[in-house]
Formats: structure tokens, C-alpha cells, sequence
């Protein structure tokens, strides 16, 4: 799928991909902020390998609140342009498990997924989307017979294969509409679940063979891929909505709870008057066109009227006043009738909304991390509405920090154990070095030896050539003194001639003998000496990196020292977080009790509604 990167004509899918969702992102308004996260793993014999971290070799998946599979501690890296994107591709696939077959030179004995979670966020108006995109590279399913797989590859094979045919059973309980769809068969339907049935656009490419030898897992492989375009999911968008705009949204109701309680007292003022007994002009009627957008907001919030309100109406147009003066006024009084019914749905709804954020708020945490401001009935009064937004907003400003102060703190604390460790392995080193540089000093020193003991047999040996010398004068010197005595020593003549001859030949043979002893140990002299200019270079250099790793090891302790003081500071700033968060469970409790008054009103207002609705039914 990835082709060769930086080719234009050779690239893969996924570069292809990648260049495009970065230039779309180009190509959006500058008041648009995205934050793009990557991670890449594989799923190898049922386990999930991280390929960013490869000490990270079983990892877990789990779900999040909205029962979303992800994997727990996988790496994410954070990139901001194709190139990043694409080293961590590179570095990713360098660690995925393949192997050679019959069938294929490099064949992925795994199957890979890279991830990229893109969360875009508008400056301006604080709205958040985000969305994740999974690019899947799966293994193909494998003969045995054709692949000749044998030992731990075999093992690979029958995993890659229990996979696929996991993956197919999802795919066909998806297509028949089954109720239980068995995702948890195996690691990859799991991660893909949200991808095969959820919220999720989903394209499959297939890959065949088109040789008649492979005729068989040709057509298994378009069988699959026709069933996999069968399955239709149902989109929506992922968004997160702002306080801001949750107090937008209040405003526009409470806008329309005000109208309608203008309609309603309206109507109350009318009908006092036709109990009364009066006539109640044309002019003074209720008329539905000067109230048509309240109205009209009004039957959009409600679709179908309860079983009570559908009760009360009945009961109110059956007891028709059967006065000449009431009797008249009976559009006005079917037109109330209408409201009455509209305003009891309202009130109903109300009434639900007013139970369902009492029970959000009884879990502080849950309304923390949501930051949702509830509906309030017009009831309540502004001011504590306007305080209960201001509680909701700092503890989502609280649990934010308290969050990042954490990850700080994590941060820090895994700063200070690669310090640590650094540290101790500079030591180690430092140990090496000296090591090493006693064992080069030891072998200095006997290399000096060495040459100072042929520097004395270099002296022994000249000396021995001066005595031969000194001798041989001495026998020159014989033979002069004799040469006048020639006919008296023929004899002598004869010897010293013979004795001459002895040691010119013996002279020679030391004199060779001894010019190649002095050659040779010249040139082991002059071997000894480069070694031992050697060895002090050596000797040199690693003394000089063992004081650049003593600074190094100097200036990582004084790091660590400042990282851990630092740290002390963050985790005073997280324990003062804390208690600040537990000192606004008292204004949550506060609030509860405000909501529970504001409760009581509305039920109050309810019955005093009833009473004068009875009423209305009695006349």
C-alpha cells in the first residue's frame, strides 16, 4: 500500500492519502486549527505490536465512553506535515514481521494498521469536530500446499487465515441483519468494529490473482468482496458542542418558553373574562397569527401529545359552557384549548429535561468532563443559572489542567528515568575507558622493556665487533714481524695462512650473523615504536572522551536536579487543584438543592394549572 514514497508516478494508496488530506487542509480557512496524530501497529500471531515502539508487544484493546474500540498504549506521534507523516510510515514498516514462501519473495506475515486521528477546531466559534482514518493492510490468505509453510511461518499462516475468516463471519452477520455480530472473534473485527458497523464510511480493496492456477482464491476473494458492499452504514458527524454554544441554544429556549408564557396568560386573562360573564369583543379575541412563530417553535418541539394532555383536552372541549355569551365565543375558546395542550406538552418536556440534568448533575464528574449546560425551565431565576454556568465552566477549566498537570508530571517522571539511566550508563562507559586505558598502560610499559633490553644487546654485539677487531689487528701485526723470517717458518707461514683464512671465513660469518640480528631487531624496534605511538593516541582519545562523558554525566545530574524540582512544583500545583476541585463539590451540592426548589415550582405551577383547568371544566 505504500508503494515507493516520494515518487509521484510509483507511490501507493497511502501517500496518495496523505497528500491529499494535507492539501485539503491548505485549502481551509485560516481561522481553522488541525491536529493530526498518528499511530501504526500490527496485529502478529493474535497480538497487537506496536511498530513505533517495538518493546510494546501486547497491547490491550478497550472502549471509551461512547463503546468505541481503541488500543491502550499504543504510541501517537503528532505530525504537521507529509514528510513527518511519511518517516513514520518508513519507520513503522522497517519493524513488521515478513518472511519468504513459495508464492511471495516478502510476505507480510501480519496484518497493519496506521492511524491518523485528525481534530480540526474553529478559532473563532469553538467548535470541535474530529475524526479517525484507518488504512488497513491486510495479510492474504494462504494455501499451505502452494506456500510450502513450514515451523513458525505455518503458525503465521493459520493465524493470518482464523483472522480472515473472522473478519467474513462479521460481514455476513452484518449482512443478514443478525442481533449478534461476533466482533470479539478475533483482534482485527475488534479494532475494525467501528470501521465494518458503526459510524464509519468504509472502502475495501481486493486483490486477485488472475492465472488459472489461482482460480479457486480468485473467486473466494470477489465472493467476499461482493458481500463486504452489501453493508450500509449510517453516518453522522462527530461533533463536540462548546458551552458557548450550549448557552446559545438556552437562550433560544427560554426566548420561547417566555413567548409561549405570554400566550398562556393571554389566554387566562380571556377566559377570567368570559367567567365572569362578560362579552369579550371580536378585538380583544386571541388570534393565532399574532403568535404564529411562538406557536410554530412550539409544535416543533412536540410530535405527539401524551396520553394525560390528550385526556385534559377531551375533558375541556366536552364541557362547553352553555351560556349565549360563551357560546360565541368558542373559536376563541377552541383556539386556547390548543394552547393549553401545546403548553402541557412543553411543560411535560420541561418536566423530563428538569429530571434528566438533576441526574447529570449528581455525577459532577461526568457533567466535569462533559462541560454540557442543561435546559432550565423560566422558572429559575438568571442569576443562578448564570452562576451554574460559570461552576460548570471552571470545572471543565480545572479538570483540564489538573489533566495536563498530569501528563506533565508523566512526563517528567519518564524524563527523569532516561536521565537515570544515561547517567549510570555513562558511568559504565567511564568504567570501560579506564579499563582499557590501564590495560593500554600495562602494554606500554612492557613494550619500553622490550626495547630497552635490544638496546643492550644492540651494545653487547658492537662490542663483540670490536673485539674481533682489536684481534685481527693483533694478527697483522704477528704477520709483519714474521715476514722477515721466511725461510726459518715456512711451517709458521702455512699456519698463519690457514689461521688467517679460519677467521676471515669466521669474521664473515659473525659479521652476517650479527647484521641480521641488528636488522631484525631494528625492525622490531621500529614496529614497537609505532605500536607505542599508537597505543598513546588510543590512550589519548579515550581519556578525552572520558572527560567529555564526566561533563555530560555532570550536566545530566544538574538537568535531573532542576527536572525534580520542577516536578516537586507541579505536583504542589496538582494536590492545590485537587482540593479546589473537592471545594466545588460544596457549590455542586448547592446548586443541586437550588434545582431541587426550582422543582418544587414547577410542580406547584403544575397543580395550580390543574386546579384552574378544572375549573374552567366546571363552568
Amino acid at each position: 500500500m505504500e508503494g515507493i514514497l516520494g515518487d509521484p508516478v510509483f507511490q501507493g494508496v497511502i501517500p496518495r492519502i496523505v497528500d491529499d488530506i494535507f492539501n485539503h487542509i491548505y485549502q481551509m480557512d485560516e481561522n481553522l486549527e488541525f491536529h493530526i496524530k498518528v499511530s501504526y501497529f500490527e496485529i502478529y500471531m493474535e497480538k497487537i505490536r506496536d511498530l513505533l515502539d517495538v518493546s510494546k508487544t501486547n497491547l490491550p484493546v478497550h472502549e471509551d465512553k461512547d463503546r468505541v474500540p481503541y488500543v491502550k498504549g499504543i504510541t501517537e506521534k503528532f505530525v504537521s506535515t507529509p514528510e513527518e507523516l511519511y518517516k513514520v510510515i518508513d519507520e513503522g514498516k522497517a519493524n513488521r514481521h515478513v518472511a519468504v514462501t513459495n508464492m511471495n519473495e516478502h510476505s507480510s506475515r501480519s496484518h497493519s494498521v496506521l492511524l491518523i486521528n485528525v481534530r480540526q477546531e474553529n478559532l473563532e466559534t469553538q467548535k470541535t469536530l474530529h475524526g479517525k482514518l484507518y488504512l488497513v493492510d491486510l495479510a492474504g490468505s494462504e494455501k499451505v500446499a502452494k506456500t510450502g509453510a513450514e515451523g513458525t511461518v505455518l503458525d503465521e499462516a493459520k493465524n493470518i487465515n482464523k483472522s480472515l475468516s473472522a473478519l467474513g463471519n462479521v460481514i455476513n452477520a452484518l449482512v443478514e441483519g443478525s442481533s449478534h455480530v461476533p466482533y470479539r472473534d478475533s483482534k482485527l473485527t475488534r479494532i475494525l468494529q467501528e470501521s465494518l458497523g458503526g459510524n464509519a464510511r468504509t472502502t475495501m480493496v481486493i486483490c486477485c490473482s488472475p492465472a488459472g492456477y489461482n482460480e479457486a482464491e480468485t473467486k473466494s476473494t470477489l465472493m467476499f468482496g461482493m458481500r463486504a458492499k452489501t453493508i450500509k452504514n449510517l453516518v453522522t458527524v462527530n461533533e463536540e458542542i462548546t458551552a458557548d454554544e450550549w448557552r446559545r441554544r438556552y437562550e433560544q429556549e427560554k426566548e420561547k418558553v417566555g413567548k409561549s408564557h405570554t400566550i398562556v396568560s393571554h389566554l387566562e386573562s380571556e377566559l377570567k373574562r368570559w367567567r365572569a360573564g362578560e362579552t369579550v369583543s371580536e378585538a380583544d379575541w386571541f388570534i393565532e397569527s399574532q403568535y404564529s412563530g411562538a406557536i410554530d417553535n412550539t409544535r416543533d418541539l412536540i410530535t405527539i401529545p401524551s396520553v394525560s394532555s390528550s385526556l385534559m383536552l377531551d375533558g375541556v372541549s366536552t364541557s362547553t359552557p352553555r351560556s349565549a355569551g360563551l357560546a360565541n365565543a368558542s373559536p376563541a375558546k377552541n383556539v386556547g384549548d390548543v394552547q393549553l395542550q401545546l403548553l402541557y406538552q412543553q411543560l411535560d418536556d420541561r418536566g423530563d429535561e428538569i429530571n434528566q440534568q438533576a441526574e447529570t448533575i449528581a455525577g459532577s464528574e461526568k457533567v466535569a468532563k462533559t462541560t454540557e449546560i442543561p435546559e432550565k425551565p423560566s422558572v429559575g431565576s438568571e442569576r443562578l443559572d448564570e452562576e451554574f454556568t460559570v461552576v460548570r465552566l471552571y470545572i471543565s477549566k480545572l479538570k483540564t489542567e489538573t489533566k495536563l498537570l498530569h501528563s506533565r508530571v508523566r512526563q517528567l517522571e519518564e524524563e527523569r528515568v532516561q536521565h537515570v539511566q544515561l547517567v549510570r550508563k555513562s558511568d559504565d562507559e567511564s568504567k570501560d575507558l579506564r579499563r582499557q586505558l590501564h590495560a593500554f598502560e600495562v602494554k606500554v610499559g612492557t613494550l619500553s622493556d622490550k626495547i630497552d633490553e635490544s638496546e643492550s644487546r644492540k651494545r653487547q654485539l658492537q662490542e663483540t665487533v670490536d673485539s674481533l677487531n682489536a684481534e685481527l689487528a693483533k694478527l697483522r701485526a704477528n704477520e709483519l714481524l714474521i715476514a722477515g723470517s721466511d725461510q726459518e717458518s715456512e711451517q709458521i707461514v702455512a699456519d698463519q695462512s690457514a689461521l688467517r683464512a679460519k677467521l676471515d671465513e669466521e669474521f664473515k660469518r659473525q659479521s652476517e650473523c650479527y647484521a641480521a640480528r641488528v636488522k631484525s631487531l631494528r625492525d622490531e624496534l621500529d614496529e614497537k615504536e609505532k605500536k607505542l605511538k599508537e597505543y598513546k593516541d588510543k590512550a589519548n582519545n579515550f581519556k578525552f572522551q572520558s572527560e567529555k562523558s564526566q561533563e555530560e554525566v555532570e550536566q545530566l545530574r544538574e538537568r535531573l536536579a532542576t527536572k525534580t524540582k520542577l516536578l516537586g512544583t507541579f505536583e504542589k500545583t496538582a494536590e492545590k487543584r485537587e482540593q479546589a476541585r473537592k471545594d466545588l463539590r460544596g457549590s455542586e451540592e448547592t446548586v443541586n438543592k437550588e434545582l431541587q426548589t426550582l422543582h418544587n415550582l414547577r410542580r406547584l405551577f403544575i397543580e395550580e394549572l390543574n386546579s384552574r383547568v378544572k375549573k374552567v371544566c366546571d363552568v
